[in-house]
């Protein structure tokens, strides 16, 4: 119960909350359970506990999708809610069983195997079934907490690191109490949010060309009535009159905002888009789907000034965009859920950005803006991010802020500003130091127009990856092998 309630805290760090330190202190319960197990099946079972805390409250409105717009009996939702939870805390189960067959001191494992343990489960969480890094606890530390310095160094898993070591320090510091090595401790503890703070002071990039307006359109269209025939036309009219009323040079519209494949998109509506945003000299970006082939994607494309470009989806999330095992599971999303294209075909990790409106736009559609490691891809040639989604899967639920929080990192760590066009919110403007700068309000119809900058050059974690993070971790644990038990 206790890792269980531990779990829960947790969920208090990250937005709308935003009390980062819980992060620390929910570290410090499990550490300090995992500290008294003796056997390898406890200390499983504590990173059960405290995994399905953290994301039956931390993620809970899956079920808002699955029954609410995927139809799903409501038994059958919160069953499968509940087992996406624990699937989410198997790698939690393998870092505790992982935790006692280390043979090392006590201390050791408190200072060094416990962090490392804890960001190596979360780094595989973001990989596992294609991976979910959602609620990860570096997230849990944008836009206040000090430690948020080592993004552009190291990304949310160097952060997460940062909050693991110091969980460990403090758990370190009370069992040693006032002795020279808890000084030491306590001493390196406030040198590691010191050096965090002072590393936000460091301009990892440059500012390139001069400031343009952008405006990124929140259509505000309910999930329920997004894909229905008798609401196209209003749909299709809304876009149009919020995006001729503005005079940005780019606008931006959210994911699948004109619900139709783009070959079905009218000539005349396209037509009109174009010759607006000629007329202010830049570009539109509009998320619809492509067909090509027998293939469907997930689809931005441009028109505008420059000739007309897409990007097309990566990184798709099974059941909702791709069905894994189709030949066995295909059965699901025709049977079970209604989700409207629910087999789409990945556009690939080759892509390159979009030239627009006078810079070189690496888009990322809804879920991917998530994974650190595929947003540096196209740096340091992209000069700006830019993400479209449609949230509006989760309600009112906690899912859209936790999702603005996320690329509020993917700023900071690419040292690049974010815009993030959205159907319900939050649809905002991100800063490179990972700050908002601006945002709509959500489930309201609306505009939001803001002067931008392109940037140029590389933080370390776009020359590095998570290589450099996995490094560490490797070094810790390889330490913690090397040093006498005693």
């Amino acid at each position: 119960m206790q890792t269980l309630l531990a779990g829960v805290l947790a969920v208090f760090g990250f937005a709308p909350f935003g009390m980062f330190p819980l992060s620390v202190v929910a570290l410090l319960v499990l550490f300090r359970v995992w500290h008294r197990c003796e056997r390898a099946a406890q200390a499983a079972k504590a990173g059960f506990t405290f995994g399905m805390g953290l994301f039956s409250f931390g993620v809970g409105w899956i079920y808002v999708a699955l029954h609410d717009y995927g139809y799903m009996h409501p038994l059958l939702a919160i069953t499968a809610t509940l087992l996406f939870a624990a699937l989410a805390s198997t790698p939690l189960v393998l870092a505790g069983y992982a935790l006692v067959r280390f043979r090392v001191s006590p201390n050791v494992k408190v200072l060094l195997v416990m962090p490392a343990l804890w960001v190596l489960a979360e780094w595989f969480r973001g990989l596992l079934f294609t991976g979910f890094p959602w609620l990860a606890f570096g997230y849990a530390q944008v836009s206040d907490s000090p430690l948020i310095g080592y993004a552009p160094l190291f990304g949310v898993y160097g952060v997460s690191l940062a909050v693991a070591v110091s969980a460990g320090l403090l758990l370190f510091v009370s069992q040693v109490r006032w002795s020279a090595a808890g000084k030491l401790a306590l001493g390196g503890l406030v040198v590691l949010w010191l050096a965090g703070a002072a590393l936000q002071q460091v301009a990892w990039t440059q500012p390139i060309g001069e400031q343009f307006k952008v405006s990124l359109l929140q259509g505000n269209i309910p999930q329920d009535e997004k894909f229905s025939q008798e609401k196209l036309v209003s749909t299709l009219e809304t876009y149009r009159r919020l995006a001729q009323g503005s005079d940005a040079r780019l606008i931006v519209l959210p994911e699948t905002a004109i619900p139709l494949l783009r070959h079905n998109v009218p000539a005349y509506y396209q037509e009109i888009l174009r010759d607006h945003v000629r007329q202010n000299g830049g570009d539109i970006l509009i998320g619809a789907f492509e067909k090509e082939g027998g293939h469907y994607f997930n689809s931005v494309y441009s028109l505008g000034t420059a000739e007309s470009q897409h990007y097309r989806k990566d990184h798709l999330v099974p059941f909702g965009e791709f069905i894994p095992l189709r030949g066995v599971l295909g059965w699901f999303i025709n049977d079970v859920l209604q989700i409207p294209m629910g087999d789409l075909t990945s556009g690939g990790d080759a892509q390159v950005p979009l030239a627009v409106a006078g810079q070189l736009v690496a888009v990322n559609i809804c879920y991917e803006d998530v994974f650190g490691e595929e947003i540096i891809r196209p740096l340091p040639q992209a000069t700006l991010l830019v993400n479209v989604t449609n949230d509006a899967w989760y309600g009112e639920s906690n899912a859209a802020v936790q999702h603005n929080q996320m690329s509020q990192m993917r700023a900071l760590e690419s040292g690049r500003m974010m815009l993030r066009a959205t159907n319900t919110g939050v649809t905002s403007v991100i800063g490179t130091d990972g700050q908002v700068l601006a945002q709509l309000p959500q489930h309201e119809e609306g505009v939001l127009t803001a002067q931008v900058q392109g940037y140029s050059g590389s933080t370390p974690y776009v020359r590095w990856g998570n290589i450099a993070v996995l490094l560490l971790l490797a070094l810790m644990l390889g330490a913690a092998l090397s040093y006498p038990r005693r």
